[in-house]
């Protein structure tokens, strides 16, 4: 959906409906992608929702934490890696992870297995830009270290690579 078919809804008492063929698709190596369907902006601050799709052992997100917001994961189809607070386990199809502000996190396809899923931020941080520039790294068109400057406006703390 490109950005005038969405406004800001502050107030308003009208359900957002987004079609999956009206929303912007983002690109990611292996047949992944971004479905960003909604943005905060578009929920009165509520919640942002965006579907992503992972080819099999794909990384989805490298180690972070929100400090405001709660992040919920609902796996739709495929097997998703999944590490919180040190403890790694494997969702499948149906499943769901609710990862509360200050827990970090991180998250890919299981080996061997895509991961089809919904993620869910609550309260809503606009980051369909976020989303964006991981596209662009993720197929190696700009650097990881050019989201650095953004971790408080996405709400998206990076943690320091383990040695």
């Amino acid at each position: 959906m490109t950005a005038s078919h969405r406004s800001s809804r502050p107030g308003t008492t009208a359900p957002l409906i987004v079609r999956a063929e009206d929303a912007e698709r983002v690109p990611l190596p292996h047949g992944g992608a971004f479905l960003l369907l909604a943005d905060a902006s578009d929920t009165g601050g509520a919640l942002g929702v965006n579907r992503l799709t992972l080819g099999p052992g794909a990384t989805g997100a490298r180690p972070h934490r929100h400090e405001l917001s709660t992040e919920l994961f609902l796996v739709l189809d495929g097997a998703l890696r999944f590490t919180a607070a040190g403890r790694t386990t494997t969702v499948t199809t149906g499943g769901l992870i609710c990862v509360p502000p200050g827990v970090p996190h991180s998250f890919g396809a299981a080996p061997g297995s895509p991961a089809d899923l919904v993620a869910v931020l609550t309260p809503g941080v606009d980051r369909f830009d976020y989303f964006r520039a991981l596209g662009r790294i993720q197929r190696g068109e700009e650097s990881f270290d050019s989201l650095l400057p953004a971790q408080e406006l996405y709400d998206v703390h990076f943690l320091p690579p383990e040695d």
